[in-house]
């Protein structure tokens, strides 16, 4: 348990926010199977933008429960308050900054991890956009740019002295990308000099896993991102784990596929059917890709095109899963 602002968060399990992962149908679905807190995906602080389809439904939180974070990624202090001020008044209760994705389209625009090379920058950023809501604001980061310039401690410091109220840390520097790795040991250092909740991100794909990096680091929660992919129910996996002590039975064939049918179902309803279809390719792949036959179905399922024929598909899959098993 711990507390952002004026939220009291009952889990150590939070959702990373990833771009084009984390709309509010697999938020709503992972809130569902245990995570304490999710992040919107990250929404561009430049407002001008956000006329487009694809913002409107990234700032789209109807009927997801709070605390709703929201994501914000921009260079610029103005803009990123100004963002933040928006988000608050269409109903983010907290703010999130990011100072973590190392997406070269987003370095390039001197926001996401860029903007650590630049602490000047930083504390510029962070106090602009705590001093233009009353909401709490969050701050995600790396712990560096390259290996020759972690700078992840100072920024944490620079974090705290203005006003953020919570910190997400991933355990790599910009350079390192997703490879390499996590530096565990430097997200308990920054624990160990600030007194605002810490998340421990990176590498985290397992009840053990978390409890191992809880009690190594010291952070307040773990941060679970791309594990989660295809696996939404590894959140309540470790939720009860942290809380118990020790592992819930896997999820049956029958809940997997009562999950999958009910995450697309969220995706059409949410995008439509068009773009609904085309989205729900890529989760379906996820959730399938470690099934016998998984990667051919993937291919024969990428190539449907209504949202009827993706259900009898999936009905096919687990129905053939389910006679392979009785035949055994």
């Amino acid at each position: 348990m711990f507390q952002i602002g004026p939220y009291t968060i009952d889990s150590q399990v939070v959702l990373a926010p990833m771009a084009g992962v984390t709309d509010r149908p697999f938020r709503q679905l992972c809130r569902r199977l245990g995570a304490g807190m999710v992040v919107s995906e990250m929404v561009t602080s430049d407002t001008r933008l956000w006329n487009s389809r694809k913002s409107a439904l990234r700032l789209d939180h109807e009927g997801e429960p709070e605390p709703r974070s929201v994501q914000i990624a921009g260079g610029d202090p103005e803009m990123m308050a100004e963002a933040a001020r928006m988000n608050a008044a269409r109903g983010a209760q907290i703010i999130d900054i990011n100072m973590g994705c190392p997406a070269k389209k987003v370095c390039n625009k001197a926001a996401g991890s860029a903007l650590l090379q630049d602490e000047p920058l930083v504390r510029d950023i962070l106090q602009a956009v705590v001093e233009a809501v009353e909401v709490p604001v969050t701050l995600k980061i790396r712990t560096g740019w390259n290996p020759d310039n972690r700078n992840g401690l100072r920024v944490a410091g620079i974090a705290q002295d203005a006003g953020i109220r919570a910190l997400a840390v991933h355990g790599r520097t910009r350079a390192c990308g997703y490879k390499g790795a996590v530096e565990y040991d430097t997200i308990r250092e920054i624990k160990r000099a600030v007194e605002i909740p810490v998340f421990a991100n990176g590498d985290i794909d397992s009840p053990q896993k978390a409890r191992e990096v809880l009690d190594f680091t010291g952070a307040d929660a773990v941060m679970i991102g791309r594990a989660a992919q295809g696996h939404p129910w590894l959140l309540r996996e470790i939720d009860h784990y942290l809380r118990h002590g020790h592992l819930l039975v896997a999820p049956s064939r029958q809940e997997i596929r009562e999950i999958l049918v009910e995450h697309v179902q969220a995706l059409h309803q949410f995008y439509g059917e068009y773009m609904g279809v085309r989205i729900a390719r890529k989760h379906v792949g996820w959730y399938l890709q470690a099934e016998p036959g998984g990667r051919l179905f993937r291919q024969a399922f990428n190539q449907l095109e209504t949202a009827d024929d993706q259900f009898a598909a999936i009905d096919g899959f687990f129905a053939q899963d389910a006679n392979a098993g009785a035949a055994a």
